[in-house]
């Protein structure tokens, strides 16, 4: 993977080229970029049928720019996959979506989290820059996810990306949610992220993810926000500590604002569908400890 740091990056990458779709929201069409054309219509969760029309507006095209948050850069990918066009990612969070070939999206009609894999990702352009402006919770969430793929990375084996990722969020999040247009720190949280997606990547999603993907597929939420309430949870259930505790992780949570699914408006009594559909999921079923419906709805009411 070509890993460039700086928005002046891009022209380089994309030259080869003769025709480039950008891939991004209209939060971004501001930005002057020397692509060919735009899809401004990704929308949070990447839900399918703006990713159909994504697919479409890539017809012609010989490259892909996926610029934005998870959203984004899994809207990209699901056309990378669909297509075969290479894809370049710009990511402007931490959530690490342009480290891996799968992509999330959602089928809004069955509430469901869904996706895929595939994708080309052949570059990552990094601008802090594009950052300053990330607002609070956006910022904490995608950290938070950040930290997540850290810490289960290390279920299942050694990662000093991991272990990496995790000290640079420990110690830069809290001066990014004190002050957000301070750029050294946006730097280093955008590097401990780089490290988190390596070893998403390398190792893979467990537990966590599972729950916040559930809770995500169902109820429309930020995948930030849910992971940050869920991973103690997890972390608990799987004897983790490392590498941080789960008490530091649960005052992060609490410094970006996450605290409880109630307060998400996540609505008690459907708690033993979620945790049905948890058991199902990927992340569950590839987890350590294995871990039954049953379990599944006691570790979501601890968090409600």
């Amino acid at each position: 993977m070509i890993v460039r740091w700086g928005l002046a990056e891009l022209q380089g990458l994309v030259e080869p080229y003769q025709r480039s779709l950008l891939v991004t929201s209209a939060r971004w069409q501001h930005l002057e970029l020397r692509v060919t054309q735009c899809y401004l219509g990704v929308r949070p969760h990447a839900p399918v049928e703006t990713v159909q029309a994504a697919i479409a507006a890539a017809a012609g095209a010989d490259v892909l720019v996926g610029l934005g948050g998870g959203s984004a850069i899994d809207t990209a990918k699901a056309v990378s996959a669909e297509t075969g066009l290479p894809l370049i990612a710009v990511p402007t969070t931490y959530a690490g979506a342009e480290w891996t070939p799968y992509f999330g999206m959602r089928d809004e009609s069955r509430q469901l989290k869904t996706g895929g894999s595939g994708a080309n990702t052949v570059a990552v352009v990094y601008e802090p820059e594009l950052t300053l402006d990330l607002p609070r919770d956006e910022s904490g969430g995608t950290a938070m996810n950040a930290l997540a793929h850290c810490v289960e990375a290390l279920y299942v084996g050694e990662s000093d990306e991991a272990r990496r990722g995790a000290a640079l969020i420990d110690e830069w999040l809290p001066l990014v949610l004190g002050n957000g247009h301070e750029l050294e720190a946006r730097t280093r949280l955008f590097e401990g992220a780089m490290n988190a997606g390596i070893a998403l990547r390398d190792n893979g999603l467990y537990l966590g993810h599972a729950m916040a993907q559930a809770l995500g597929g169902r109820y429309g939420l930020p995948h930030g926000a849910l992971n940050a309430i869920c991973l103690p949870a997890a972390m608990r259930f799987n004897g983790a500590n490392e590498p941080l505790t789960v008490e530091r992780v649960q005052e992060l949570a609490r410094l970006c604002g996450f605290t409880r699914l109630r307060d998400l408006g996540v609505p008690e009594n459907e708690l033993r569908e979620i945790a049905q559909a948890t058991a199902v999921r990927g992340g569950a079923q590839a987890n350590p400890r294995p871990a039954s419906p049953e379990q599944f709805e006691e570790l979501f009411r601890a968090v409600w």
